[in-house]
């Protein structure tokens, strides 16, 4: 369980320095400020609110927390799609980093389920 847990969290860590770099280019190269904002904190916010789940204090609080991942990880999804949709980013750059989202997505979908039925049973 341990490896899990620290693969799911290197992985919410590696997205989010990703996304970070996708801010920088953003502003720096498309001087798109609005979305790239937007796109940061949703990003960044997977990852940290899976640090936060890892110290709970109750099965609860961390089915919680791992819940909001999952929906910063929704709103990532529709940021990229949006700023692929307004020509900000190529058809790789989207690929590749929607990929990454939807793997995220995955991830959180089998731990809440996971989690809930642990909590009913």
């Amino acid at each position: 369980m341990e490896d899990f847990r620290r693969y799911i969290y290197d992985k919410c860590l590696d997205f989010s320095i990703r996304i970070s770099k996708l801010y920088t280019y953003l502003c720096e190269e498309k001087k798109e400020y609005v979305f790239s904002k937007q796109i940061l904190r949703s990003g960044t916010s997977i990852g940290a609110n899976l640090a936060e789940a890892q110290y709970g204090i109750s099965k609860k609080d961390f089915l919680a927390k791992v819940s909001i991942s999952l929906k910063e990880t929704a709103e990532t999804m529709y940021w990229l799609e949006l700023l692929h949709k307004a020509n900000h980013l190529t058809e790789d750059q989207f690929n590749s980093l929607f990929c990454d989202c939807e793997e995220l997505k995955k991830l959180f979908v089998s731990i809440v389920k996971n989690t809930k039925s642990t909590l009913n049973s």
